[in-house]
């Protein structure tokens, strides 16, 4: 097969990449790519026998010439004569992968056990299912249809349910998020890929195998979920919800240095017994790291970041990004870094373009935020975490949860500001309160503000109750100080978005977990046979598509014991 790089395409009316217009790509690009690649290889079209994208960017960096960049794999006749001749860098060969089919069928009477049924539970239980073993996941939280009834009705009454709501239900914290699925874990299992075949065969686009930052949006992941599950059970797996494991059951056997897992007790007093268990968490199971922690696993101290919400007009970051071409691109996001010597690290994550900053809490009288967008991205406005690094050295204690207080802590003082609701303040007002309430401030009002640009009609785009507040009131000096220097260092990069009207919105505290329950080579915990530490909650991925991959390891290392 022959692999084509570089097929650059300028996007205009006739060749339009806006999703909210157009889902994929047109027939008049489709028509446009088919003459490039013709170009390319200079062959007439009865020679091509069909192609593929490997892979679609945007170049934008030049605003005055954007391009859309294309790689393709291209099947043609006579394709070994082509080559011995071929001299253009940008065409080689590549070996076709052969989709090899390991048809597995276990016959084990030992019972799984998952817990969470967010991505890397899901995708746990799937892959166990299909090869023969009849894995029980148990998600504490509702169905995901009960969840967005329960989660809609947090957002307008403000009453929460901690059993069911942004970080727990079925789905987990990604269902209501932006559904990103571009991740930095090195993939040389071939996991990701495995990972995003599953949710084409489960309901997503096929351009998600791809598109570069390809994602999903909350909309789709709920009727993606409900195909996963319902195929675990067609596979013989079991999916009971409102299902909390609340306890771990352990036994030492003789000859054995290590305690073995045996069994679970739910929230309903529901004992069930395993062989194994797969603990898929997620960040915010904070009651079960504390039974964990009492039940003595070995769990571990790690960094994470706390930050605020950052909410801009997408329309602003669209122009920034992509200039006069920005109506015929998608949604633009961003990323953005700035680590001084000596300082925390500060920078975005979990962009969400068209989006709506969401009110994320799961305890009573603790508040925390995320960033949601539906598939097409076509909300007014854009939001991003902008976070400040965090580490051992800040946490109020040496133990093992002792970063999980400190986001209770700020947690709680967050809920008190808002009263409930998510506190929001502008940029200008920030900066000047900062600078009253902490006197050894550098950074003055007119150092971290930019007056080149002034947005119209920056309201708070929420979900969620929200009111204006000073974040002064939970932010800790050490992160208002890192954000006060960060900010002008973005406007270089983003004209204007240090702008005196830019929205800041708190608290943004879960960004991964504070806390890794420690595991070895085989997967399982150092201390306790049988028991897998799986997915972000346990330290181990951060986002979608990690801890969908994590999953799948787990699942591979399970299936390899039986």
């Amino acid at each position: 097969m022959i692999r084509i790089n570089n097929i650059r395409i300028t996007p205009c009316e006739r060749f339009c990449f806006n999703e909210t217009k157009d889902k994929g790509l047109s027939n008049a690009v489709k028509a446009e790519l088919k003459k490039l690649i013709l170009k390319k290889l200079r062959i007439s079209e009865d020679r091509l026998i069909g192609y593929d994208i490997y892979k679609q960017s945007i170049d934008a960096r030049k605003k005055e010439d954007v391009k859309v960049v294309f790689s393709v794999d291209v099947k043609i006749k006579d394709e070994n004569s082509y080559l011995r001749k071929n001299r253009d860098k940008d065409i080689s060969f590549i070996k076709e992968e052969k989709k090899e089919i390991n048809k597995i069928d276990i016959k084990s009477d030992k019972k799984v056990v998952i817990a969470g049924a967010g991505p890397a539970g899901l995708m746990c239980a799937l892959k166990m299912a299909k090869a023969g073993l009849k894995p029980i996941l148990l998600e504490r939280g509702e169905d995901v249809d009960k969840r967005m009834k329960t989660v809609q009705k947090f957002w307008q009454d403000g009453v929460l349910n901690p059993s069911s709501n942004v970080q727990f239900g079925e789905g987990g914290a990604g269902t209501f998020s932006d559904g990103k699925l571009n991740t930095m874990v090195k993939d040389k299992e071939g996991y990701m890929k495995e990972v995003y075949h599953i949710f084409v065969e489960n309901g997503a686009d096929e351009s998600i195998m791809y598109i570069n930052k390809p994602h999903i949006g909350t909309d789709r992941l709920k009727e993606i979920v409900k195909s996963i599950r319902n195929k675990i059970i067609q596979f013989g797996g079991e999916v009971h919800f409102s299902a909390q494991v609340t306890d771990v059951f352990t036994k030492e056997e003789a000859g054995e240095s290590l305690k073995k897992i045996c069994g679970v007790l739910l929230s309903d007093g529901t004992r069930i017994e395993c062989d194994n268990l797969v603990l898929a968490i997620g960040h915010s199971a904070r009651d079960t790291f504390e039974m964990l922690e009492k039940k003595g696993v070995y769990m571990e101290q790690k960094p994470f970041a706390i930050g605020v919400r950052v909410q801009h007009p997408q329309k602003y970051i669209d122009s920034q990004q992509y200039g006069v071409f920005s109506k015929y691109l998608p949604a633009a996001d961003y990323k953005l870094t700035y680590t001084k010597e000596g300082k925390r690290s500060v920078y975005s994550f979990c962009m969400c373009p068209g989006g709506y900053v969401v009110n994320a809490s799961s305890e009573p009288e603790r508040l925390t935020v995320n960033g949601m967008s539906y598939s097409g991205r076509d909300g007014k406005s854009s939001n991003s975490a902008i976070v400040v690094q965090v580490s051992p050295s800040d946490y109020p204690g040496e133990d093992a949860l002792a970063g999980m207080r400190l986001q209770r802590n700020i947690e709680e003082e967050a809920y008190k500001t808002g009263k409930g609701r998510i506190p929001v303040q502008n940029l200008e007002d920030f900066a000047a309160l900062a600078k009253n309430k902490y006197k050894d401030i550098d950074e003055s009002v007119e150092t971290v503000c930019s007056n080149e640009m002034y947005f119209e009609n920056n309201e708070p785009d929420c979900k969620g109750l929200w009111a204006y507040n000073d974040l002064n009131g939970f932010i800790p000096k050490y992160i208002a100080e890192s954000l006060l220097e960060a900010f002008p260092e973005f406007g270089k990069s983003i004209k204007g978005y240090n702008s005196k009207n830019t929205l800041l919105l708190g608290l943004e505290s879960r960004t991964s977990s504070p806390v890794r329950i420690l595991r070895g080579k085989n997967l399982q915990s150092v201390n306790v046979s049988g028991l897998y530490p799986c997915g972000e909650g346990a330290g181990y991925a951060g986002g979608i598509t990690s801890a969908a991959m994590d999953g799948l390891k787990v699942a591979d290392a399970i299936l390899g014991l039986y």
